[in-house]
C-alpha cells in the first residue's frame, strides 16, 4: 500500500475493553481498496488457488471482490442459520465471546485449493473455524489474506506455517 489507508479506531465495542478496527473508510475509498485488493490478488496468484473463503460479514467484502479479480469462485462462510442448503458448522472462541460459522456441504470439493481471507486478523479464532470446515471438506487450504493484521495479539499462531499475506500490520 502507498500510505496508510482510511481507517477508523471504535473504543469499547462490541464491548468495553474492545478496541474495534472500522474497516469502512478503506473500502469507501475506491483506490486504496482497489489497491489492497490487488496486492491480495498477487499474493493469491502465486498459491494457485481455486477458490476464495471468507467468513461473514466483512470476509465478504474483501473475498468476493478478490475471487472476482482471480476468476474463481466464493464461498460465504456464514453464522448459522444463514444459508439455505445441507451444511456442516463449527463453533470457536472471539476475543470477546464465542460464535459458530457453518458452510455448505458441498462448498469445496476434495484437493480444491483454497485462499482465506478475511477483513482483520485478531486472535485468529474465525479464520482457524474457517479453515477447520474446509479441512474437513477435503480442501486443502494454500493460505490466508487480510486487509488488517492485528500484530501484538499474535493471531498468526493459530494458523500454523500456511503462507499468511497482510496488507497492514499493526503492531499496537
Amino acid at each position: 500500500m502507498n500510505g496508510r489507508p482510511p481507517l477508523r479506531s471504535i473504543p469499547d465495542f462490541p464491548r468495553a475493553g474492545i478496541n474495534f478496527i472500522d474497516i469502512t473508510p478503506w473500502v469507501q475509498d475506491g483506490p486504496a481498496y482497489r489497491e489492497a485488493i490487488d496486492e491480495l490478488r498477487d499474493f493469491a496468484r502465486e498459491l494457485g488457488v481455486d477458490l476464495v473463503a471468507g467468513p461473514e460479514a466483512r470476509g465478504f467484502l474483501v473475498g468476493a471482490p478478490l475471487a472476482l479479480a482471480l476468476g474463481v469462485g466464493f464461498v460465504p462462510v456464514r453464522k448459522p442459520g444463514r444459508l439455505p442448503y445441507e451444511t456442516i458448522r463449527a463453533d470457536y472462541e472471539l476475543e470477546y465471546g464465542e460464535a459458530s460459522l457453518e458452510i455448505h456441504v458441498d462448498a469445496v470439493r476434495p484437493g480444491q485449493r483454497v485462499l482465506v481471507v478475511d477483513d482483520l486478523l485478531a486472535t485468529g479464532g474465525t479464520v482457524a473455524a474457517t479453515i477447520g470446515l474446509i479441512g474437513r471438506q477435503g480442501g486443502v487450504v494454500a493460505g490466508v489474506g487480510f486487509l488488517v493484521e492485528l500484530a501484538f495479539l499474535d493471531g498468526r499462531k493459530r494458523l500454523g506455517n500456511l503462507p499468511v499475506h497482510s496488507v497492514l500490520r499493526l503492531s499496537e
